[in-house]
This record gives structure tokens, C-alpha cells and sequence, in this order.
């Protein structure tokens, strides 16, 4: 009875976790991605102690949370950042834990010469117990080092082998390092403390459960938070971390290269680049994608009236005013002049007219001329699923439709 009421906590602790960490990963670009960092830092101590004191009775045998919840929990987060960011993000918590228990190691051999007292009745500095977690979080984190490179190493390989399953990646590399990890793990753990086969037996058991289960939770919350996971490098990996920093800084740069230098949103080379990858992986999804042509209405007019300053300061907030109205995904790019273009994954035809429709009415409500006069938009919009598969076949559309709007008499969307 008590094995199963332990396995119930066990599971709320191992949802519990999940829940947070996930949630300070998701919440990276508001809180930044040194709050998920730190949290994973924190919890390095915890595990090693629960590890190395905390055992608890399963109905398979004995464990410790600490390793098969917490320790899987890290490993598996680390797997998710990597899937999320890169890996160039993923060195710096293991760097970190690396370099943090190298110091409390040094630090131990300094503070054992020191002459204590006792300050506190009944209590005197266990520095052996400083001394033996220092070394055990020390071959933890190294071991957790080989581990994050084996993991992505594996999860890139079994893209080849699994194109469509992200949750059987995560569950086959997951097995497969925390094998590895509980054999190096439970060696220090019996030449330090004298741990028994069974703790080992116990840990691998609740080591794969675990694997299984954080598998089928990362699956579910990539699914629901829309973020592709499953990119496979076509070529081979001799040193992931090498290669993933450069890809990094490659598209920082081409982040940084395509922007234009007056509204800050991407131009048309970005355009260019970016529409035909998003219109393929669209595609391939069987999901629709709005491609929008925006253009301020009597755009010559500020110019000829209030100067070229004014007439720069006008398209500076008509796009800022679009890229606040857009959802996170959505992509703004400026075509050449006063016109935008807006491309929208997953839009169907009559959302995406919708959408447009609002973007209209918002500029219209928040851009004035410098005299007062509303600024205006018009808008053609065509959408993957009737206009065409092509960007050229939706950028026509789209052309014509804006048009249609102009000559309509403007301020106004065109989606059919």
C-alpha cells in the first residue's frame, strides 16, 4: 500500500515539475531565459542529496526522486531547450553547474583549515558532508555534460528514423542516456556510500518510466504551443554544440542583415527568404497560410504636404502599429515604399480576411497626419488554401486585389 501511495506522489511531484520549469521556458522571451537557467542551477543540490539520502519504496523497488524525477526531469528540459533555442543556449547551465561545483569542491578544501567554534549550541559544520556532495555533484554534472551532448546527439539521429513522431525521439533518447547515466551515477554512489544493486535496479525502472513520461508531456506542449520540434540536419553531426553555435550566429546575422533601416521590420530580401519556407512547411502540414499586401492609403499626399521627415515618421508607425497587432507568429515585412506585406500560418481564407479587416481598422484609429487626418490602409489578401501554392501566386493575387481596393475607392480589404 505504501509503494503505491508513494508512486502517486511521485507522479504529482514529476507533473509538478514539469509544469514549472515548462512554463519558465515558455515565458523565456518575457522573463528571459536566465530565470529558466538559474531555476535549473538551483535544483542541481537537491538532486544530488535526495540521490545520495532520500530512497523511497515503489511497487518495482527502491528509488530516489531525486534522480528519477528531478535528474530526469533536468536532462529531459535540456533536450526541450535545445529543441526550442539551440545549443549554444543549452552549454551555458551545464557550464555553469560544471564550474559552480568545482568551486564548492575548492571551496571545502579551504574551509576544513579553519579554526571553528561552536556559535550555535548543537550544531557544528559537517564538512564531510560538504566534502562527499561536492564531489558526487561534481561527477553528476560531469556526467550531465556527456549526457546533453549525448541526448541531442541521439535526437538529431533519430529524426531519420522517427520523421513524424517527436514523442518516440524524446522517449528513445531519453532510455537510452538515462541508462547510461543511472551505470555512472550508481558507481560513485556505491564506492562513496555502499549503495546496493537494488537502488540501481529500482532507479533504472523509474529512470524509463519517467523517460515515457516526460516524452508524452513535451510532445503534447509542443503540439498545443504550435513550435515546430522536429528539425533533422541533413548531414552529420561530428560536434552538435560547434555547429548549432555557428547556425546561431549565421542567422543572427541574417536576422540583423534583413531588416529595413526605417520601420526595423524585415524587407523584401527577408520576404524573399522567409514566405516560401513558411509556405512549404504550410503545405506540408495541410494548413493554410493569409499572405496580406498592405498599403497606406494617399501615402504621396503627407509627402508633398508635410516633407519626407513626415512622411517617414507616418510609415515608422503604421508598421510599428501592424507588428503590435500581429499574433507572435505572424510575420511583417516592408515590399518597397508605403507597402507592407504580412504573411499568417495556420489563417483560413475567411480568418484571414477577418484578421486583415482589424489591422485596417486599428491603423485607421491610431495613425494620424501631422495635420490630424486618420491615416488609411488598403488591403488585398490571399490565402494558400484557393489562390494558389506558390508565393508568386499569392503575391499576384494578393497585387490584384489590393488594387481592386484602391480603385474601389481604398480603405477597404479585398480577400475574394
Amino acid at each position: 500500500m505504501m509503494g503505491f501511495e508513494n508512486l502517486i506522489l511521485l507522479l504529482v511531484e514529476a507533473g509538478f515539475y514539469f509544469v514549472f520549469m515548462v512554463s519558465l521556458l515558455h515565458l523565456r522571451h518575457q522573463l528571459g531565459i536566465g530565470v529558466f537557467v538559474a531555476a535549473l542551477g538551483v535544483m542541481h543540490f537537491l538532486e544530488t542529496y535526495l540521490a545520495a539520502v532520500f530512497y523511497i519504496q515503489l511497487p518495482f523497488g527502491v528509488i530516489s526522486p531525486g534522480s528519477s524525477v528531478l535528474f530526469s526531469g533536468k536532462l529531459m528540459m535540456i533536450l526541450l531547450l535545445y529543441v526550442k533555442e539551440d545549443a549554444a543556449v543549452v552549454r551555458a547551465p551545464i557550464y555553469g553547474l560544471l564550474a559552480g561545483n568545482f568551486l564548492t569542491v575548492g571551496l571545502s578544501l579551504f574551509l576544513r583549515h579553519h579554526q571553528t567554534i561552536s556559535a550555535v549550541p548543537g550544531r557544528v559544520a559537517d564538512l564531510a558532508f560538504i566534502d562527499e556532495m561536492g564531489w558526487l555533484m561534481l561527477w553528476g554534472t560531469t556526467l550531465l555534460y556527456i549526457d546533453a551532448l549525448a541526448i541531442i546527439l541521439l535526437y538529431e539521429r533519430l529524426g531519420r528514423v522517427f520523421k513524424k513522431s517527436t514523442a518516440m525521439r524524446f522517449f528513445v533518447s531519453g532510455i537510452a542516456v538515462l541508462t547510461f547515466d543511472q551505470i555512472g551515477f550508481f558507481a560513485a554512489l556505491h564506492f562513496l556510500n555502499g549503495a546496493p544493486v537494488a537502488v540501481f535496479w529500482g532507479g533504472w525502472i523509474a529512470k524509463m518510466l519517467a523517460a515515457c513520461a516526460y516524452a508524452v508531456l513535451i510532445t503534447i506542449y509542443l503540439h498545443y504551443s504550435r513550435i515546430s520540434a522536429i528539425p533533422v540536419s541533413p548531414r552529420p553531426i561530428s560536434d552538435i554544440f560547434a555547429d548549432l553555435t555557428f547556425r546561431e550566429r549565421y542567422e543572427d546575422l541574417l536576422d540583423r542583415s534583413g531588416r529595413d533601416a526605417l520601420t526595423g521590420v524585415y524587407d523584401r530580401s527577408r520576404l524573399e527568404f522567409e514566405a516560401p519556407r513558411v509556405l512549404s512547411a504550410m503545405l506540408a502540414e495541410g494548413k493554410p497560410m493569409t499572405l496580406m499586401i498592405i498599403d497606406a492609403d494617399h501615402f504621396k499626399d503627407v509627402n508633398d504636404q508635410f516633407g519626407h521627415l513626415a512622411g517617414d515618421g507616418v510609415l515608422k508607425a503604421v508598421a510599428a502599429c501592424l507588428q503590435r497587432s500581429l499574433r507572435n507568429n505572424d510575420r511583417l515585412f516592408r515590399f518597397g515604399g508605403e507597402e507592407f506585406v504580412v504573411i499568417c500560418e495556420d489563417l483560413p481564407p475567411r480568418v484571414g480576411a477577418e484578421r486583415a479587416a482589424t489591422l485596417r481598422e486599428t491603423v485607421e484609429a491610431e495613425i494620424r497626419r501631422p495635420d490630424g487626418q486618420p491615416i488609411t490602409v488598403s488591403i488585398g489578401v490571399a490565402n494558400s488554401y484557393v489562390d494558389g501554392t506558390t508565393l508568386n501566386a499569392l503575391l499576384s493575387t494578393a497585387d490584384s486585389r489590393l488594387y481592386a481596393a484602391k480603385n474601389a475607392g481604398r480603405n477597404r480589404v479585398i480577400a475574394e
